[in-house]
């Protein structure tokens, strides 16, 4: 067999070695989440992840040089695995308008809003850390909104109707806030299915 029929080790070794450190990263930014989520920003060190990932400190500063790298990382990973799983309810595009509000508040109510919250209040106190932050919310506003606008078939070039969806979303991160200190579900429920109400009456 030739050299070029038989694939230097270096080569044949590359793709288990790519798929190893992707394995990694993910490992660490969903620990990062976890731990962001469940001690704060002032609880979550790079060690303290990096031995809920399993992984050496070493190891996690080589995928992510400084903190503020894999938390900002963290979020934005864990923001659009959410959106995709939005998507994924409601493959065939527009869905019943209730099941949408549901779906969109279940966004704000889950691990990520809670986790995203504590990277804010950091960001209000630490200029580097805020404009990562703030480009990072900005782009995951925007996803949402398309989102949003998508699924509940909203014809944004009638009046409102762009205000209308702007001010769901706003509602659902209100009642995310709510969510972290007591169970609110009940009163969740009726204030879904009160906006369900108002988008019908709103978007015709």
């Amino acid at each position: 067999m030739t050299a070029e029929q038989n694939p230097a080790p270096r080569e044949r070794d590359r793709a288990p070695k790519q798929d190893r450190s992707r394995a990694t990263r993910q490992r660490l930014l969903e620990a990062a989440v976890a731990c962001l989520a469940e001690h704060g920003w002032a609880g979550s060190t790079v060690a303290v992840v990096a031995e809920r990932a399993g992984v050496s400190r070493g190891a996690a500063q080589h995928h992510f040089p400084t903190r503020e790298d894999l938390f900002t990382a963290a979020v934005e990973y864990v923001a659009e695995e959410r959106s995709t799983a939005l998507r994924d309810l409601f493959p065939d595009g527009p869905a019943d308008r209730r099941a949408v509000v549901a779906a969109l508040v279940g966004l704000y109510t889950g691990p990520l809003f809670r986790a995203a919250l504590h990277l804010w209040v950091a960001a209000s106190n630490e200029d580097q850390l805020r404009a990562r932050v703030t480009e990072l919310e900005a782009r995951v506003g925007r996803e949402s909104h398309r989102i949003a606008v998508e699924l509940l078939g909203a014809d944004e070039s009638r009046p409102g109707v762009r205000e209308t969806v702007q001010g769901l979303l706003d509602m659902a991160r209100g009642l995310g806030l709510a969510n972290l200190l007591t169970d609110d579900t009940a009163r969740r429920e009726r204030v879904v299915a009160q906006w369900a109400e108002l988008l019908e009456q709103a978007l015709g």
